[in-house]
């Protein structure tokens, strides 16, 4: 029950952080930094058990209506996320204390919602229950929105802001109703139990998977939906390192690696993941090349590698599980130790341009031989982590290794990762060579240094990159734990620094030996990249969706919303006859509905002729009232027409109700006349046409279905009356008026805020009957000039809003 405290142990900080930001200042970060470093050390004290196969579970009641629970499991691959999300996090969360300064604005808020994303990041990773790891989805997704529009006076910041929350939120929509979906045709929203026991033989089931993979691919930023995370480096750069290095960007990879064990044989599973995964890699690793923005260059980076975390997550074999916790640890180390030593540069230099930096290696010699260590982590060189994942990963597709692909499909993918990885070690160099190196073209930056404790960050999780990679055996229990959940193939792979010379150490060899010629010829690949044609953006493809989403609702509304009343009631009553109104007639036809007086059965016209003459009475004055064109017969006709239905309660034996009805009839005719007052004595009138015609017919069809519906289903009734049971209900309250003791007892709620609602309306009236005539504005008749000058300003309004002139007035 430890790990939903620790959750809730985040919301209870993230409260109490605004308080004590105004206090402490930054140091407040210091605080911010107890929930991940509990959570963390809580993960290593449950490591031996989880490693061995004993996960962590605990379970909280959350919808029992629906058999929903808050139910939580620490595997392998979970303890691997948990120790990113929260070791790394509780390390940047420090180096926030140096970072920021007193004067930040919103600093306190910052400080809440991000320590709020750690909680719900937690969550996405640990919870076994499909619907919550959906709330804490969106959760990750709105405090992202609220992290990245961090300075919302930038309209560069509020503008990513919005299209990270529209990418990501947005897929997430398809990915619940794949989530439902697998649900539905697995049998339970446990994740655990859907994997152990999936529902192959399901024709919904590649459907549901699509669905759940969309949302997963939005997440981490895959091709084409990468561009949303350069655009996002607008956020401050601790949180650049955190979402965009450690923790919301692999929601999506761990979405997949979590799924991959059940689901990855299923078609189309591997052809997505693969085929996405190594166009991201290519794309994202073509893009760092040329990026001048040291932090741009890493998102690209992040980019790139994404793209080979989703393709070894979705492989699902053994040798691909276990080279997925290696590359996973080790781009969780090195690109948020890069990332947050971008931030002490552009802290101590002012800049994170690559034209202008120069000689700040030899000015900040450690934070350097930190940044060159985790870009040789980056770049695959032994004995980082970098290097041990990536040599697995080239394991996974090399000839005679199961990777569940045919010969040339492996090989393909096995060509495109020693392509992209050649990339990886371009820009790898650039950025340690553009961050770092002396050029004889830029003059020097003026560098001060910065407090150790700043720099303490970047050069603890470079060193402990190194010490993973050159401790693999420390890592490797974690992988060989998740690898255990896919059927064995061949032979066991574990993560280690010397496999010999093997086919992928030749590989590893040749990437290194291109990517150094490929950082030697960087003018000439500059000049390449500048002479191909530009290939369609994703960014503008996002624009232009966002942009005709715009005109289609601009249009819609424009239609919808024109200010007739008529309009907006003939599209009520259009909807009434369409959807109830057909499905009336469908029954009729089908035989589903019985007609009254069908199968010899007596259909009464009515129980006296008295009905039929005030029912007579109600029609004609409902005609009369139609064709009245002056308002003050037009009430008094309304009013005959409440005093007939009067006449019938009356004819039932409800003289009670009548005389209610003709009590409240009487006062609203009053309150009417001194409402008419103020109006002008007839009625617009509207010439003959189509649209009078098509009015009458709609009302005539609307009046015809009302009728028939009110007879069928009086007609309708198969069981006695509930009234039937009042008699001697009354009775027994001791009461004789049956009428009285239903208003007054049996449904004296419904009564006292009937009361309630005619008091108000009674204080509206009031207020309107008597307010001052001097505050009225008299409605004249225009003038032939005060006219024609409407008529022109309303050509004018119409020509900018695009409304037809003239359809405001029509009431």
């Amino acid at each position: 029950m430890l790990l939903p405290f620790l959750i809730a142990l985040h919301a209870a900080v993230a409260v109490l952080l605004v308080p004590l930001v105004r206090v402490w200042g930054p140091r407040a970060f210091v605080v911010a930094c107890v929930p991940p470093a509990l959570t963390a050390l809580w993960a290593l004290a449950h490591a031996p058990d989880i490693v061995a196969g004993r996960p962590v579970t605990s379970a909280i009641t959350w919808v029992p209506a629906l058999n929903i629970d808050l139910e939580f499991r620490v595997d392998a691959l979970t303890l691997a996320m948990v120790l990113l999300v929260s070791g790394v996090g509780a390390v940047i969360f420090g180096y926030c204390a140096a970072y920021f300064s007193t004067g930040e604005r919103g600093l306190g808020r910052l400080a809440s919602v991000l320590v709020l994303f750690a909680g719900a990041m937690l969550g996405v990773v640990s919870t076994d229950n499909l619907f919550a790891l959906f709330v804490f989805w969106e959760l990750t997704s709105v405090t992202s929105f609220l992290l990245i529009g961090h300075d919302d006076r930038k309209e560069h910041a509020r503008r990513a802001a919005v299209q990270a929350l529209v990418t990501t939120a947005g897929f997430g929509l398809p990915m619940l109703v794949g989530f439902i979906l697998l649900g539905q045709i697995g049998g339970s929203f446990r994740i655990s139990e859907l994997v152990a026991a999936p529902p192959l033989g399901e024709p919904l089931l590649p459907v549901a998977l699509v669905l759940i993979l969309v949302g997963a691919f939005a997440k981490s930023a895959q091709a084409p939906l990468h561009y949303w995370l350069p655009g996002a480096m607008i956020a401050p750069t601790p949180v650049s390192a955190y979402l965009h290095a450690a923790a919301m960007v692999k929601g999506g990879v761990y979405l997949v690696a979590r799924l991959a064990p059940g689901f990855a044989d299923v078609d189309p599973w591997r052809a997505l993941v693969l085929t996405f995964g190594l166009l991201t890699m290519v794309v994202g690793g073509w893009r760092a090349l040329r990026q001048d923005d040291l932090k741009l260059l890493l998102a690209y980076g992040t980019v790139s590698q994404l793209g080979l975390l989703t393709l070894l997550a979705g492989t699902g074999t053994p040798v691909a599980a276990t080279a997925t916790i290696g590359v996973l640890l080790a781009h969780g180390l090195f690109k948020s130790a890069l990332f947050l030593t971008v931030g002490v540069i552009d802290h101590q230099t002012g800049t994170r341009s690559i034209a202008a930096l120069s000689g700040v290696g030899r000015r900040l010699p450690v934070l350097a031989g930190a940044a060159i260590l985790a870009a040789a982590s980056m770049a695959g060189l032994p004995p980082l982590l970098g290097f041990v994942g990536k040599e697995a990963a080239l394991e996974v597709f090399l000839p005679g290794t199961s990777s569940g692909l045919a010969p040339a499909a492996a090989a393909a993918v096995l060509t495109g990762l020693v392509g992209a990885s050649v990339l990886t070690v371009g820009y790898s160099v650039r950025f340690a060579w553009g961050a770092f190196g002396t050029k004889a073209t830029v003059a020097e930056r003026r560098v001060s240094r910065p407090a150790a404790a700043f720099a303490a960050a970047p050069v603890a999780l470079a060193v402990l990159g190194l010490a993973a990679g050159a401790l693999p055996f420390a890592v490797d229990p974690v992988a060989q734990g998740y690898a255990a959940a896919f059927q064995p193939t061949g032979k066991p792979y574990h993560l280690a620094l010397w496999h010999g010379f093997t086919p992928a150490l030749g590989l590893t060899a040749l990437i290194l030996v291109a990517g150094a010629l490929l950082f030697q010829w960087r003018a000439a690949v500059a000049r390449a990249q500048q002479a191909m044609p530009r290939w369609p953006d994703a960014e503008r493809g996002y624009y232009g969706l966002v942009h005709a989403i715009y005109v289609v609702a601009l249009r819609v509304t424009r239609l919808l919303q024109s200010g007739s009343l008529p309009v907006y009631l003939g599209v009520i009553l259009v909807t009434l006859l369409a959807l109830p109104g057909v499905r009336l007639v469908m029954a009729l036809a089908s035989g589903d509905v019985a007609v009254p007086g069908a199968g010899g059965n007596e259909v009464r016209i009515w129980n006296t002729p008295l009905e039929g003459v005030v029912a007579l009475l109600i029609v004609v004055t409902a005609v009369a009232t139609v064709r009245e064109h002056r308002r003050f017969p037009a009430l008094i006709l309304i009013s005959a027409m409440g005093f007939g239905i009067a006449g019938l309660f009356v004819l039932y034996g409800a003289p009670d109700l009548a005389l209610t009805l003709v009590l409240v009839e009487t006062l609203t005719t009053i309150i009417l006349v001194f409402v008419l007052r103020r109006l002008p004595e007839t009625f617009g009138t509207r010439p003959n046409g189509w649209a009078k015609r098509l009015t009458v017919l709609l009302c005539a069809a609307v009046g015809t279905f009302i009728a028939v519906s009110l007879w069928l289903m009086t007609a309708a009734r198969t069981h006695a009356p509930i009234s039937s049971g009042y008699t001697p209900l009354a009775r027994e309250a001791g009461g004789d008026n049956l009428v009285n003791m239903i208003l007054a007892d049996f449904r004296a709620l419904d009564t006292f805020g009937e009361v309630v609602v005619l008091a108000t309306a009674a204080v509206a009236v009031a207020s309107l009957v008597l307010l001052r005539r001097s505050r009225v504005v008299e409605e004249a008749e225009p003038g032939p000039d005060e006219e024609e000058q409407g008529e022109e300003e309303q050509g004018e309004e119409a020509g900018r809003t695009g409304t037809p002139a003239g359809e405001g007035d029509r009431t």
